[in-house]
């Protein structure tokens, strides 16, 4: 193969053509051991798979706050944790990944308290950090994946969902300030990653349901889309070379022409569950490629190798020559998932 992992995958994306059909997922702690049972190896799967890229991510000052002052008359469980953004998330019983979030803006009141508030604060040396960790995974043959955070999903995290989507529907100066703040501090991640040498930018933003949109198109086109616009926009004058790829689990469709319109290049991970990839394919495939497309809901977990052999090799048959799709699980790969089902999507990459 003449192409680096790197090469072949820019190549593939920008519907250029592909050497291979490379393979990627994120493994569950559970099948993360399996791995290693099986495998008996030092290396990540990462590696021993040959996955194309790795992951960078902006690093952030140390925002330590007396958040407890934000969840007056709650008492947590021992093992939450609260994260930069003040956001509790306190483990589930019973859930692997998933915790119940507790929303320390919530009860704000004030233009005056948003104000007040302490955001997160990007590092002043990120961006040499940054070109550092960058050059030596491009050293290694890999692309670099950026990843600056979310506006809408970071934005109801603080406020809670509730609270955001009624401030956005009666045109509150709350959410206008609120939404600005974090998509100046998106912006500015995705700025310095860009500097840095990043191959792509994964943003992820929940705006999908499993069978429909999360808002409405009005209330996504006027307080969400120009927003991520601004990103874009600024992180591509600084490389303007650099893609951008949109993650939004559940049934987006109605967007997808918005977020070509601001410059998105790769949707992920089109949700067979939710969507037809083919359909999708047929109408966007020209102007925009795609990463993900075999379901974790459904033919990992629950059909047989040979159907998730099949459902691999149509998807990539779909997107032919040229490219335009990175074919993967579309979320985590969880614990019901057999080990033989992996494989199975391992070998039909190959195959291909």
């Amino acid at each position: 193969m003449s192409l680096t992992p790197r090469e072949n995958l820019l190549k593939l994306w920008r519907r250029e053509g592909f050497e291979y059909a490379p393979a990627h997922f994120w493994l569950c702690p559970s099948l993360a051991e399996e791995f290693k049972k099986r495998y008996g190896s030092a290396e990540s799967y990462e590696d021993t798979f040959n996955f194309p890229f790795r992951g960078v991510s902006a690093a952030m000052k140390e925002n330590r706050q007396d958040w407890m002052r934000y969840y007056p008359g709650i008492t947590f469980n021992p093992d939450t944790g609260i994260d930069d953004c003040g956001v509790a998330h306190e483990p589930h019983p019973g859930s692997m990944h998933m915790t119940r979030m507790h929303h320390p803006m919530k009860n704000l009141t004030s233009l005056d308290e948003f104000k007040a508030y302490p955001y997160p604060e990007l590092r002043h040396d990120c961006v040499k950090t940054l070109t550092s960790e960058i050059a030596a995974i491009h050293n290694r043959g890999l692309a670099a994946m950026g990843g600056p955070g979310s506006i809408w999903e970071n934005s109801w995290y603080m406020r809670s969902m509730e609270e955001l989507m009624v401030d956005m529907m009666t045109g509150d100066e709350k959410a206008v300030y609120h939404l600005d703040r974090i998509t100046e501090l998106v912006s500015e991640r995705a700025v310095a990653l860009a500097a840095a040498g990043a191959d792509f930018l994964h943003l992820g933003d929940d705006i999908g349901m499993q069978h429909a949109i999360m808002m409405s198109e009005e209330l996504y086109r006027t307080w969400i889309k120009p927003r991520f616009a601004k990103v874009i926009k600024a992180a591509k004058a600084v490389k303007p070379d650099l893609l951008f790829s949109y993650h939004s689990c559940g049934y987006v469709e109605p967007f997808i022409p918005d977020l070509i319109e601001i410059g998105v290049d790769i949707l992920n991970p089109v949700q067979p569950e939710c969507m037809s990839f083919e359909k999708i394919h047929a109408e966007y495939g020209d102007v925009l490629s795609f990463w993900g497309t075999i379901g974790t809901q459904t033919t990992m977990p629950f059909g047989k190798p040979e159907e998730v052999r099949s459902e691999v090799l149509r998807n990539l048959k779909i997107a032919g020559k040229k490219g335009g799709l990175l074919c993967t699980p579309t979320h985590l790969v969880e614990p019901e998932v057999p080990w033989a089902n992996v494989e199975a999507y391992l070998q039909a990459c190959r195959d291909f």
